[in-house]
């Protein structure tokens, strides 16, 4: 991040100014970024293009499987945005030092959080609306009915990774190593959730470890509001399971957050 990126306005300002300050950075350094866009961004949107030109036809739990596997990479998406891009990004800023000189400025750290928490949002829900609109155009895939719920979803597991995404940044000591760390966590966790494909098949073993990962619910909560067209809260437990993840994501990251480096 530049120096220019991390000015803030004069103190003295509404907080309100130095958040929209904020956010404008977080979204240019991000948009600046070409490897942060690609991997972030892109990536899930290529896997898209790529996985649903595999599946011609079939269908799973009666509905066709390119439905099933557009809801996969929302959920992808969303923890490949909120948890790992969050994660790498709050390291490398945290090793490089420009989280302890944004300590020194007039941003209070909490604007700059929720700043750079509502910047990861925006990311992801644009993904989103891309993933579902290209879908949509390239495969007939259907665009959402249920959209208030969808959008609930959305923020609810957007909620529950960037937690979880803050919580393993504060315990990834090097930030040559961060990208590496949540890679290893994001890549099976899709696989054995079902983000990228059913998981029906697996071995007994890989389906039990799937079942008690948070993407694993939070696809849940996708496949009934999107595939289905049913309200959000019609599926408690895995609002529950989400949320508890969730919850201790934030407990551990509130416990453990540093704005000082911790790798040298």
């Amino acid at each position: 991040m530049s120096a220019e990126a991390i000015r803030v306005p004069a103190r003295g300002r509404p907080v309100r100014r130095l958040f929209v300050h904020q956010l404008r950075a977080e979204q240019l350094v991000f948009w600046r970024s070409r490897e942060a866009a690609f991997f972030i961004f892109l990536f899930p949107v290529l896997l898209l293009v790529l996985l649903l030109s595999l599946y011609h036809g079939g269908k799973y739990q009666g509905e066709p499987v390119r439905w099933e596997v557009l809801a996969g990479l929302v959920g992808y998406g969303c923890a490949n945005t909120t948890f790992a891009g969050l994660a790498i990004q709050l390291v490398l800023r945290r090793e490089s030092g420009i989280l302890k000189r944004l300590r020194s400025t007039p941003l209070p750290p909490a604007t700059y959080i929720v700043a750079l928490l509502t910047s990861t949002l925006f990311v992801f829900g644009l993904q989103a609306v891309v993933l579902f609109l290209l879908g949509h155009a390239l495969y007939g895939t259907p665009l959402p009915s249920a959209v208030g719920s969808l959008v609930v979803t959305l923020l609810i597991g957007a909620a529950a990774f960037a937690a979880l995404g803050t919580a393993v940044a504060m315990a990834i000591r090097s930030a040559e190593g961060s990208s590496a760390v949540v890679n290893f966590v994001v890549l099976p966790m899709a696989f054995l959730s079902g983000g990228f494909g059913p998981n029906n098949g697996y071995p007994a073993v890989l389906r039990a470890i799937g079942d008690v990962l948070p993407l694993t619910y939070f696809l849940k909560l996708v496949n009934a509001v999107y595939l289905h067209g049913h309200g959000f809260w019609t599926q408690p437990e895995a609002l529950a399971v989400l949320g508890a993840w969730g919850v201790a994501g934030l407990v551990l990251a509130i416990r453990n957050f540093s704005w000082e480096p911790r790798g040298r």
